[in-house]
């Protein structure tokens, strides 16, 4: 069971990031927007079943949860601590399991490419993007790069963050357009 090591505000009102003690998951970001989504994921669905809640986020010692704009942090929180104390932290793999881990889809899959321009992008925003949203409780996953036009999904408090789909947005292609090819642009999806 992982304990709560920290609550930490983000910059989106509505989200707040939870720091825990041990991995609920190893390297993969698990995001859901709808408790329907959530179904099949025991942790999240337990998240929902709180009321209240809009987007679940998580990845390794990493929770994001984001609430309705009607609803107090004051009630909402310590509800949301049940579930999370109740999840079962993850295992230490074995490295052939993580070996598979690292073949799913999303940032990873993206990494695995065959397109040089799509690996070096994945290795930009690893080493200058991504450390920053996770910082405040999101991620970024990229979903396409196809006629110059690089699809990216914000994840956790990312999500509906005003910031994230301007400014953030604006900064990441900027970054790509100097670094990697002027003719990209960036869209969120």
């Amino acid at each position: 069971m992982p304990k709560i090591a920290d609550i930490q505000e983000t910059p989106n009102p509505n989200a707040v990031k939870f720091i825990l003690k041990e991995p609920v998951s190893h390297g993969t970001s698990h995001s859901f927007k709808t408790s329907e989504s959530a179904e099949n994921d025991e942790l999240a669905k337990s998240i929902f079943l709180v009321g209240d809640v809009v987007s679940v986020f998580y990845m390794d010692k990493m929770i994001t949860v984001e609430k309705t704009d009607e609803a107090e942090w004051d009630e909402v929180l310590p509800a949301l601590a049940v579930p999370i104390r109740a999840a079962e932290a993850v295992q230490v793999k074995t490295a052939a399991a993580k070996s598979a881990a690292a073949t799913v889809g999303g940032a990873i899959g993206a990494a695995a490419s065959d397109d040089p321009q799509l690996r070096e992008i994945e290795a930009l925003l690893d080493e200058r993007i991504r450390p920053y949203l996770a910082g405040d409780g999101g991620w970024l996953e990229i979903v396409d790069l196809a006629d110059s036009q690089l699809s990216i999904r914000y994840e956790g408090a990312c999500g509906s963050c005003p910031s994230s789909l301007t400014g953030t947005l604006m900064a990441i292609e900027n970054m790509i357009r100097e670094e990697i090819d002027p003719q990209i642009s960036v869209v969120a999806i």
